[in-house]
């Protein structure tokens, strides 16, 4: 099973071998819960969020990934920042590729859908944000959900 393994500054963290862009999606309810997911490959909880396809706007990128992951349809709001940490690098296991953080992190706003698990999501659920702090995830993710509920109106740029 291809697995995804975080390193956040770790001295021992193998070389960063690729690039690739990415979205995440802080998307919060009426209720002001958070959509999160449980990510199948490393067992962490996460903002649903991929790659960015060729052909695609990062708005686009957002809302299909967000459906994919979790069932729900959403409307973009607003940009938390963009993270691209060389100290944050990802292996996948099934291919050796180590790539470089670059994610740009998005609000928004669900508008129809009910979670749904996937292949990449074995967990969907609407967290409130006093839960999240019990949740098991990478210290990079938390970082973002954490600027996302700040709701800045200045971006973040790491």
């Amino acid at each position: 099973m291809s697995r995804r393994i975080d390193y956040y500054d770790d001295p021992n963290a193998p070389k960063a071998n690729s690039l690739v862009p990415s979205v995440n999606v802080v998307v919060e309810n009426d209720k002001g819960e958070i959509l999160m997911i449980r990510r199948t490959d490393n067992d962490n909880w996460a903002l649903p969020g991929g790659a960015i396809d060729l052909g695609e706007s990062v708005a686009q990128a957002a809302v299909r990934e967000t459906k994919e992951e979790t069932g729900i349809d959403v409307d973009v709001t607003g940009l938390v920042g963009i993270y691209s940490n060389p100290k944050h690098v990802i292996h996948y296991t099934s291919n050796d590729e180590v790539r470089q953080e670059f994610s740009i992190v998005l609000t928004a706003h669900p508008h129809s859908g009910r979670p749904t698990p996937s292949k990449e999501s074995s967990e969907v659920h609407w967290i409130h944000p006093a839960n999240i702090s019990d949740l098991q995830m990478d210290p990079s993710m938390r970082l973002r959900i954490n600027h996302g509920l700040t709701g800045s109106e200045t971006p973040i740029i790491n």
